[in-house]
């Protein structure tokens, strides 16, 4: 009986001539929005490849030779570049995740400083990936 009620609300949604919200490709991008739809990226970036973590502990315990294909593996440049995205993936993930928190707190909340605000992860990303790849790769 629930079930065919809910099912007779749905089709009546469905048959109403409503106007309906209109698709992204119409809305101007916002620097907010931006920001909310690549921190939503990063995360999943960062569920994905944080399985290398363990398959490159279990490399390097099977012995030396192993470790060596490891190092040779993480030395070709497309993986050191590959490397750095993922640092700054994470970064970035964790500034607007700060950011998160101060809104849940309701500090920020207002246009000007959401901007401000989002301007300053951008910064501070790239400023701390910058920083991170200098001290890791200077030698």
């Amino acid at each position: 009986m629930v079930v065919v009620s809910i099912f007779s609300v749905i089709f009546s949604m469905i048959d109403s001539n409503r106007p309906t919200s209109p698709h992204l490709q119409i809305y101007k991008p916002q620097l907010t929005s931006i920001l909310s739809i690549s921190h939503r990226i990063t995360g999943v970036i960062l569920s994905l490849t944080s399985i290398l973590i363990p398959i490159s502990l279990i490399i390097i315990a099977l012995g030396p030779d192993y470790h060596d294909y490891l190092v040779l593996f993480f030395s070709n440049y497309f993986v050191k570049l590959l490397l750095i995205g993922a640092v700054f993936t994470l970064i970035y993930h964790l500034c607007n995740g700060i950011r998160h928190l101060f809104w849940d707190y309701g500090y920020g909340l207002s246009i000007e400083k959401s901007y401000l605000s989002g301007y300053l992860v951008i910064f501070t990303s790239i400023l701390i990936t910058v920083l991170s790849v200098i001290l890791v790769f200077k030698g």
